[in-house]
């Protein structure tokens, strides 16, 4: 992935630098700054729910909060910087500046991926093994896994440090600063392809693949029965009534829903993850065969638009598709009434009500 920061438009024959248009420079300041204030404000929303919220803290929505995290690194390290640039046409941050920022834009990027690929995998084993998901899907396991993506991907991003610093271009009329790389294109390259395969075209085929068996569970099999319905089942097969009946049969539909409605939700997420990133990962492969780079800055400004928008877009999904979420967030806004965020109930008893869980990955 290349540096979000770049220098203005230049004419490279004559040696004279040009800089961005005013109408450029309003246009992507605007769109930049409304994208990246309005994620980072939804994104801190999603982390103050699932961490003050007690039935909102499952698995999945751990994982939900690292991607958060991770978002809101793209914004603060990428996007805010971004506009800058857009601007000023230089860069204004200084030499530590631009080895951080580039470190911390990274490290968003690759934890995003990674948490992406975490909660793809855990409704894999929740959906199509919920026997092995009471042992392996738990709220502990989740975060020791969280705790060693943002381990991971915090040493690999170390090499930045020494990959990024800033640099002088010298123009007949001017003389600009960027901070770009100390090495060569052709060393860096190789880089590029690893994280192109490792952080976004591997994670898109493990995440067709295991959405693919999850929907064959889903909306083509029978739900798994949880094991201990089943073993409760046993012991009162002789003393079953209608009422039970009918509560059985209710809490199946109800569970089945709930999976599929958390389910489409992370599906969506992934989604829009890939598509939203297609742009900017195709210009860079398209690039790195190119001996003359094509930076049209109204189509580098298209593509970082779509990759702030992925980071800053997440929120809404989750207020959209889950009604949980939905009413945290209200609390969180002060919209509705104190206590108004508890889970909603069925008639059908107590343990239908803790099946709810379900709808936001709780129901291990």
């Amino acid at each position: 992935m290349e540096n979000f920061t770049t220098s203005p438009e230049m004419n490279r024959t004559l040696g004279i630098w040009t800089d961005y248009s005013i109408q450029y420079k309003v246009i992507s300041s605007l769109l930049l700054l409304v994208i990246c204030v309005l994620g980072i404000v939804g994104n801190v929303m999603v982390i103050l729910v699932v961490l003050t919220t007690k039935h909102m803290r499952t698995p999945t929505n751990c994982y939900l909060v690292s991607l958060a995290v991770a978002d809101l690194m793209v914004l603060t390290a990428a996007g805010l910087p971004t506009i800058t640039d857009s601007i000023f046409g230089s860069w204004v941050f200084g030499h530590y500046g631009c080895l951080c920022i580039t470190y911390f834009q990274y490290l968003g990027i690759n934890a995003s991926s990674c948490s992406i690929t975490a909660f793809t995998i855990e409704r894999y084993i929740a959906i199509c093994h919920p026997i092995k998901a009471q042992f392996l899907c738990t709220l502990s396991r989740a975060k020791k896994i969280i705790l060693f993506v943002w381990a991971f991907t915090s040493l690999y991003c170390v090499m930045w440090f020494y990959l990024s610093d800033i640099q002088e271009l010298v123009y007949d009329n001017i003389t600009i600063i960027t901070c770009g790389y100390r090495v060569p294109r052709k060393f860096y390259l190789p880089i590029y392809f690893f994280d192109f395969g490792v952080f976004f075209v591997l994670p898109l085929l493990l995440s067709a693949v295991l959405y693919g068996l999850i929907a064959r569970i889903l909306f083509l099999n029978p739900l798994p029965s949880d094991p201990k319905d089943k073993k409760k089942n046993g012991h009162n097969n002789h003393t079953i009534n209608k009422s039970t009946s009918c509560k059985n049969s209710r809490h199946s539909s109800s569970t089945a829903t709930s999976r599929r409605q958390v389910t489409k939700m992370l599906a969506v997420v992934v989604i829009l993850f890939a598509t939203l990133w297609m742009p900017y990962r195709t210009l860079v492969v398209v690039n790195s065969f190119l001996d003359r780079a094509f930076l049209d800055n109204w189509f580098l400004l298209f593509c970082r638009i779509c990759i702030y928008l992925n980071s800053a877009i997440n929120p809404v999904i989750y207020n959209a598709m889950s009604q949980k979420f939905r009413a945290a967030f209200r609390k969180i806004c002060r919209c509705r009434r104190k206590g108004s965020d508890k889970p909603a109930t069925y008639s059908c008893g107590p343990h239908l009500q803790r099946r709810q869980g379900d709808i936001d990955g709780g129901e291990h």
